[in-house]
């Protein structure tokens, strides 16, 4: 058997390849973890996988949803296999619960952006369950894979999560309120936006909801940091120092 056919037991891959000997920063995924991974190579077995560490992440063909191909990246949950070795699948139904009974309202979450629906966009929600993103509740663009965080802004009946990209009370109005002071200065001072704008230009412009613009300019009036015009509003002369 010549030494490009022999295989690495723990790995399966070709023995003359040995371990990776590229580095890191730090790895990009863990076992437990939910993550969207690059694949670097394919054999007749499986898939293999950047996951940051010194050898790569093996997706056996029996957890593949759909063919990988190199160069692409999936969305796979970091297991063992029964050898505890780390092994990578793409069928996240099998691990990830549609429901929680351990996260509640107000609650700093880290998120894995899924996919798409008809009424937002599927989250995995701490590596264990699914939550969702309603189209109205994005204030800004995401993509699949995406790691970012995130908050719990419902919790149903059911058990199951609607989410929120912004923190919830008073921080999600300083935080709305800082992307209003952002849009004010990129725009020379002058936003054409009031509380009576519509709702769909508002949220084509900052991405967030009517309501959420109109209670953050008025606490940005309050303080004194803007002037609400009839047709939208300017930069107060000391926040354009």
């Amino acid at each position: 058997m010549s030494d490009s056919s022999r295989r690495d037991r723990s790995t399966g891959r070709p023995a003359s390849s040995g371990p990776r000997s590229s580095t890191h920063a730090s790895p990009k995924a863990h076992v437990g973890e939910v993550a969207d991974l690059r694949v670097v190579q394919i054999t007749d077995f499986g898939a293999f996988l950047d996951w940051g560490h010194p050898r790569d992440l093996l997706l056996p063909l029996s957890e593949q949803r759909l063919k990988p191909a190199v160069g692409r990246r999936v969305l796979v949950m970091i297991n063992k296999d029964h050898e505890g070795r780390p092994v990578a699948s793409q069928r996240l139904e099998r691990y990830l619960s549609d429901f929680s009974d351990d996260h509640r309202v107000g609650d700093e979450v880290v998120l894995v952006i899924g996919e798409a629906t008809d009424l937002g966009i599927k989250a995995v929600v701490d590596h264990c369950c699914w939550g969702l993103l309603y189209h109205d509740d994005l204030t800004r663009p995401v993509r699949r894979g995406q790691k970012l965080k995130g908050y719990v802004k419902r919790v149903r009946e059911d058990g199951r999560l609607d989410l929120s990209l912004l923190p919830p009370g008073e921080a999600r109005l300083d935080v709305v309120g800082d992307q209003v002071m952002k849009a004010l200065r990129e725009s020379g001072g002058y936003l054409g936006l009031s509380d009576k704008s519509p709702a769909p230009e508002i949220k084509a412009r900052l991405g967030i909801s009517k309501n959420a613009y109109k209670q953050a300019i008025g606490r940005l009036y309050k303080r004194r940091l803007i002037v609400i015009e009839d047709h939208g509003i300017r930069l107060a002369p000391k926040a354009a120092e």
